[in-house]
């Protein structure tokens, strides 16, 4: 049984995990986080992590950036493991969570699907022939219109992954409007669309002379991130201080 604090649990994502997590033997929420206490919960909510008091294995994150330097302190402090959901960070944010996991066990994903994981590593493969052939690789993304970042840490970490798997230092294009030039042989363009309620499409497109090759996802339901993550967590309980990712929890 692994236990759970829900940070951001009055948010979309926070009550769907909590709903997979009821559902799942082996795990249970604890306690909550978030700016209030509606009084809906199963269990008890805190406004400041800070004054949990449950006993908890990991602590898993769908809140916003803000919370971290909290969330981390907490963690760091309680030995407690920590599942961070969230994208968005700053640079000096992810220098903390590096900083956190000498400390804790810290697993960050920008998707915790199982299929965009699998997908990651599919591209890496095709960019190492593809790339080399002439193959220009682009990447479109797709959410709904509440999505405040642009472009999606997803589409930033396919972009990573292509970009790890070369050996040519590949730049990130994300808006071609202010200028007039030909695309440059090693460029990642990521392109963000907005719109509706999609929960999420990723699209890498690899783009040759007379044929084209696309690798897509299409998430139909935010509780394929929630379950991911309460897998992520039954993973990481117990693990050694380090930071770990969905790869190490699909085995790759």
């Amino acid at each position: 049984m692994v236990r759970i604090i829900m940070s951001g649990c009055n948010g979309y994502m926070g009550r769907v995990v909590t709903e997979i997590a009821a559902a799942d033997a082996d795990a249970q929420i604890v306690a909550g986080i978030d700016l209030e206490d509606r009084g809906d919960k199963s269990y008890p909510v805190f406004t400041n992590i800070a004054d949990c008091d449950q006993e908890a294995d990991v602590v898993v994150d769908f809140s916003a950036p803000a919370a971290l330097e909290s969330l981390l302190a907490y963690c760091t402090q309680k030995k407690v493991a920590a599942v961070l959901c969230t994208t968005g960070y700053s640079p000096e944010q992810l220098e903390q969570i590096r900083a956190a996991s000498e400390k804790t066990a810290v697993m960050r994903s920008a998707n915790m699907s199982l299929g965009i994981n699998l997908l990651m590593k599919l591209i890496r493969d095709a960019a190492k022939k593809l790339a080399p052939a002439g193959f220009d690789m682009e990447i479109v993304e797709k959410h709904h219109n509440r999505k405040v970042d642009a472009p999606s840490g997803t589409a930033l970490a396919l972009a990573d992954s292509l970009k790890e798997a070369l050996d040519e230092d590949y730049t990130y294009t994300f808006d071609r409007s202010g200028r007039r030039q030909s695309r440059d042989k090693y460029e990642i363009g990521i392109s963000a669309v907005r719109g509706g309620n999609i929960v999420g499409e990723h699209e890498v497109i690899f783009a040759g002379f007379d044929e084209v090759i696309e690798f897509k996802h299409t998430a139909y339901s935010r509780g394929v991130f929630a379950k991911g993550a309460v897998q992520a967590a039954k993973f990481i309980k117990g693990r050694p201080a380090g930071f770990y990712d969905m790869a190490d929890v699909i085995g790759e």
